[in-house]
């Protein structure tokens, strides 16, 4: 982490590659904090495994609502988690940013986003449905946020209100364990 804060130096240099792949995305730092960007969109995140049963056959499941548990999990909490609140949806704006709407990744960074994210989503749902998959897909419904003091009888509100956006990204296979 020192490597990753300190001002340009001669050893940071040298060693850049590696330290930027230990700190980000995990710990990447950001100014938000003094010119937040507040999002557009609320984003519903879910995910659904693939499994082979015993007699060869696939059997997928039903979709999991990732982003309902991170909400329920700060709603209830005194002192909720930043990482909670912010994980899966930091993850989720990091792909957008380094993959097209093809889902294709575009440099070593993009892969690493693309592993981050998938991780997030299997750790969850590792931690909800005991036993090995074979592979995860990700599912994501965008809506607009209304924009405040919008006349909520307007037809432009309610067309807003009602428009989303659903996005599959591909099955990503894992290991057998559930973690790649």
């Amino acid at each position: 982490m020192f490597l990753y804060v300190a001002p340009p130096n001669a050893v940071s240099k040298a060693y850049s590659q590696q330290v930027n792949a230990w700190v980000r995305p995990v710990f990447e730092q950001n100014w938000r904090l003094f010119a937040p960007n507040p999002q557009s969109v609320n984003r519903q995140i879910s995910a659904r495994i693939k499994r082979t049963a015993t007699d060869g056959t696939a059997q997928v499941s039903g979709w999991i609502d990732l982003t309902a548990r991170d909400d329920a999990a700060v709603k209830h909490s005194v002192f909720p988690s930043h990482t909670a609140q912010n994980m899966l949806r930091q993850a989720w704006n990091s792909y957008l940013k380094t993959h097209g709407g093809d889902n294709q990744p575009r440099s070593e960074r993009a892969l690493m986003i693309e592993k981050y994210l998938r991780n997030i989503a299997v750790d969850r749902v590792a931690a909800r449905h005991g036993g090995p998959f074979g592979s995860i897909q990700l599912r994501v419904i965008s809506r607009p946020i209304a924009a405040p003091g919008a006349a909520s009888g307007s037809p432009r509100a309610a067309k807003a209100s009602t428009w989303a956006e659903t996005r599959y990204l591909p099955w990503w296979k894992v290991a057998s364990h559930g973690t790649d």
